[in-house]
């Protein structure tokens, strides 16, 4: 099973930024506790600050990946461009938030690309990814 976790703007900060919010952890050393903790899945990550590199990713790897894990950050509530191209890859994308959005800002509670994802986990912080990919490994095709 191939999954591809893609990560967006300032998701490179993690540990640093707002640690309130988002943990004290790094991704990088998380990600290297999910490899350990799913052996049978090669699982690859990908992160960028740019909104055509996030396009750019989905499309490369959209046909060929068994499941992508998106914490598409702030282009969430503003990127059409990434919502379409979601909608024009055939792998299924799994919508991952960090921070529960429906408890911050009122610009947050509304995600433009859910309706093109299978499914959302917000809220459970760096767990929530280890629950995409369990989702994946129990819905395999």
């Amino acid at each position: 099973m191939k999954i591809l976790i893609i990560n967006g703007p300032n998701l490179n900060l993690l540990g640093k930024r707002e640690p309130e919010i988002y943990g004290s952890q790094s991704f990088e050393d998380y990600f290297e506790t999910l490899q350990t903790s799913f052996p049978s899945v090669e699982l690859t990550y990908f992160q960028s600050n740019i909104e055509g590199e996030l396009v750019g990713k989905i499309h490369e790897v959209g046909f060929d990946n068994d499941g992508i894990l998106l914490n598409a950050g702030a282009y969430t509530h503003t990127s059409v461009a990434i919502s379409d191209a979601i909608a024009g890859v055939t792998s299924p994308v799994m919508e991952i938030h960090i921070s529960n959005i429906y408890k911050r800002e009122e610009f947050r509670h509304k995600s433009i690309i859910s309706k093109e994802c299978i499914g959302m986990i917000s809220g459970l912080g760096l767990k929530g990814y280890e629950l995409g990919l369990q989702y994946f490994l129990s819905n395999k095709p």
